[in-house]
């Protein structure tokens, strides 16, 4: 409406001097004392003035041509201006016919007016066009990618238009590819029609085109092979794409977009401060155990950015290192990191890392992981998670590396499971290191991390595309979220930022129910929940929580120099307790499950499992 009421005040200035024009035309601009028309003239003009303005803007209103969208102005738009226009001439004459009987106004006066009236509207209308057309061409000329379109057709066309009115478009239109012979040498809105298909690679080079788009329509699939073939032979991209036609057929599966992590964050993303580390980061030598992980991962592609002298990737799979590798050469980073395959349970060998290389900072992100299957493997989960990382960082502070790293969990917090313990047990050897070595322990603890493997949002993506429905142990369950990108920058941050034993966690906002989680994924792929998709509800895995917790009894959290870090209180333990504690659990490992428990709860008082049964307690049950 606002819109409607913008153009009518605009036009009616307008409708008035058109009017006026065509009495003056029709008077060839005679003058006397009453002004630039006859005497007889403007007494016409002057009487019959308001009931033209008025009509035309009324025709004008109910036509709806005050909601035309110049930038989208078409031959329709063109045609119900005209009928408007006509509409409102036949009601003049009427009326002039009617109510004024003795001043008939002339039929060239309607030709006239009728006729500078769609020229002016029109004109309105392509005046606004140019001016928001001019900053978008100089855009394109200056900024934009020089680019090909195959077929000088309707989707050709249409594809045009789509490129030279979106304001975001980094592409550049020079020239149409075509076969048909009489396209050859035309223009479709100013760009002409260069060549034929054959023509393509030698055209690009000429006209500095890397890029070719190609409506997927008229050209039969073995041409479109055939070009896609010439384009990767001459490092020049085809981009092949449905047309208009197919889309509107149904002949094109159309799919939803996939799915940005960042949409179920639930908050927005935290953005770390990395320019303060580079003078602590830049020229030492730096390595990341469980470097292909899906956190270590991103550590190393967060680490390389920087000017490390030296980064050492260490882990135990030799075939996600070696992708790993391949994605971080193809990223430009060759010559700057060295790939090694080792395992953190193979003592000789750590060993002999360690001494190679002589690492001036660790980032240790090598762990297992998955809360049910720790449960049924508690030895191995002492081994590969609490033994480990005492193993590393004792290495750490025997090969003087200045500052270790670990990365921990919110499920060290009040631990329910194996795999939380012994994150919490490994914490509290890192900080009793702390206490009197010169290298800087220090310990990051973060939650759930979106899109990571194995996590629950692959596992949702995987159960949607297998049309459901999506598991949910609980209706409850509640957990912190974060993302990749953010719990591998904050990784780095702590490292600068600690001196010595802290526990940094970062504020990860309001929890997020897992159900919600899952509706905002079901949305978010263009479907319906309950209609689509179902949620199933499958009860509490072993060692699983209903809700996280931030914190440990006794522990709070103190506020740093970034806003969105904070630094855990220390608990005290002595470093003879942990010790004792961590020879007791070496002895266990290969001992039944309940006993590695038992000590487990020993350490952790705090620690309660409901897998912690003694064989003779089934027995009792069973009988």
């Amino acid at each position: 409406m606002r819109r409607q009421l913008f153009w009518m005040v605009v036009f009616l200035p307008i409708f008035c001097a058109i009017y006026y024009l065509a009495f003056w035309l029709r008077f060839e601009g005679s003058l006397n004392v009453d002004g630039v028309l006859g005497e007889y003239g403007f007494r016409m003009f002057r009487s019959t003035v308001l009931w033209a303005v008025g009509l035309k803007t009324l025709t004008f209103w109910g036509s709806g041509v005050y909601k035309i969208r110049s930038r989208y102005i078409t031959v329709l738009d063109l045609v119900n201006l005209a009928k408007a226009v006509t509409l409102s001439s036949a009601a003049l004459a009427i009326i002039d016919y009617l109510i004024y009987p003795n001043i008939m106004i002339p039929r060239s006066v309607f030709l006239i007016d009728w006729g500078s009236t769609i020229l002016a509207v029109c004109g309105v209308c392509a005046g606004i066009r140019i001016i928001q057309d001019s900053g978008r061409i100089l855009r394109h000329q200056s900024h934009c990618k020089p680019t090909f379109i195959v077929g000088a057709n309707e989707s050709g066309a249409a594809l045009l238009r789509i490129i030279e009115r979106n304001k975001n478009s980094c592409l550049k239109v020079v020239g149409f590819l075509d076969d048909h012979p009489n396209r050859l040498g035309t223009r479709i809105n100013g760009i002409p029609v260069l060549g034929a298909l054959q023509e393509m690679c030698s055209l690009a080079e000429r006209y500095a085109v890397s890029d070719i788009l190609l409506p997927a329509d008229e050209i039969p699939g073995k041409t479109v092979r055939q070009l896609v073939e010439a384009g990767n032979s001459a490092q020049i991209q085809v981009q092949v794409l449905p047309s208009y036609q197919q889309l509107l057929s149904g002949t094109v599966e159309m799919k939803p977009r996939p799915v940005c992590i960042e949409d179920l964050l639930g908050r927005e993303p935290v953005q770390l401060d990395m320019q303060n580390i580079r003078d602590w980061m830049d020229d030492r030598v730096l390595m990341v155990t469980g470097s292909a992980g899906s956190i270590g991962s991103e550590i190393c592609r967060q680490l390389l950015q920087f000017s490390p002298k030296k980064l050492i990737l260490v882990d135990r799979s030799e075939n996600s290192q070696f992708y790993l590798e391949r994605e971080l050469i193809k990223l430009g980073y060759q010559g700057r990191f060295d790939v090694v395959i080792a395992d953190l349970n193979d003592s000789k060998r750590i060993r002999s890392v360690m001494n190679e290389y002589q690492p001036d900072i660790l980032f240790h992100a090598a762990a297992y992981k998955h809360v049910p299957l720790m449960e049924n493997n508690p030895g191995e989960a002492v081994k590969n998670i609490a033994l480990a990382t005492k193993r590393l960082a004792d290495l750490a502070e025997e090969f003087e590396v200045g500052t270790f790293v670990m990365i921990s969990s919110d499920k060290a917090v009040n631990p329910t499971n194996v795999m939380g313990a012994n994150k919490r047990i490994a914490e509290l050897y890192v900080q009793s290191l702390a206490a009197r070595s010169k290298c800087h322990f220090v310990t990051v603890r973060f939650g759930n991390v979106l899109g990571s493997a194995g996590s629950v949002v692959p596992i949702f993506t995987q159960q949607i595309q297998n049309g459901g429905p999506i598991t949910v142990t609980d209706e409850r369950m509640q957990r912190y979220f974060m993302t990749i990108p953010e719990a591998s920058q904050l990784v780095i941050q702590a490292g600068a930022m600690g001196r010595g034993g802290e526990i940094f966690v970062l504020d990860m906002g309001e929890p997020v129910r897992i159900v919600d989680l899952a509706a905002d994924l079901v949305q978010l792929s263009g479907l319906k929940l309950g209609e689509d998709i179902e949620i199933k509800f499958t009860g509490l895995r072993p060692g699983e929580k209903l809700y996280e917790e931030l914190h440990v009894d006794g522990e709070k959290h103190l506020p740093t120099c970034h806003p969105k870090i904070m630094v855990a209180e220390k608990v005290g333990f002595s470093e003879q307790f942990i010790r004792e504690a961590f020879d007791r659990l070496a002895n266990l490992t290969e001992q039944p499950s309940y006993l590695i428990l038992e000590e487990i709860q020993r350490i952790l008082p705090e620690y309660q499992s409901a897998s912690m049964k003694r064989p003779q307690d089934t027995i009792r049950r069973a009988a």
